[in-house]
């Protein structure tokens, strides 16, 4: 058994949806989701990210809009759209089940 192809798998699972939670609380660049992920202690590198951010912006959970910086290029920033609130919401609803189903498993009631 590979432990580290686990913990890797668990990981991209997840990914997508702690992206979400993240672009949620307020519009987003890629490099301050990475940050954000990094502080815990999830690296994920621009190379894995973009075309996540891609992809959801393609199924219609996430707009962008350019702003300009001050220090160099326009900016991309990451929003959520309705149809984005309504997918995490569910994303949201399906680790409560998991999450449920672990504590049971592991035999801790009432799951904390």
């Amino acid at each position: 058994m590979n432990i580290d192809n686990i913990k890797s798998q668990m990981r991209k699972g997840f990914l997508e949806y702690f992206i979400l939670l993240i672009i949620s609380k307020k519009p987003a660049y890629a490099s301050d989701i990475i940050a954000e992920l990094k502080a815990v202690k999830l690296i994920v590198v621009e190379g894995t990210l973009y075309p996540l951010l891609t992809r959801l912006k393609n199924a219609g959970l996430l707009n962008y809009q350019w702003e300009e910086s001050s220090m160099g290029p326009p900016r991309k920033y990451y929003e959520m759209t309705s149809k984005g609130r309504e997918a995490l919401a569910e994303i949201e609803k399906a680790w409560e089940e998991v999450s449920t189903a672990l504590c049971e498993i592991k035999g801790r009631k009432p799951c904390n």
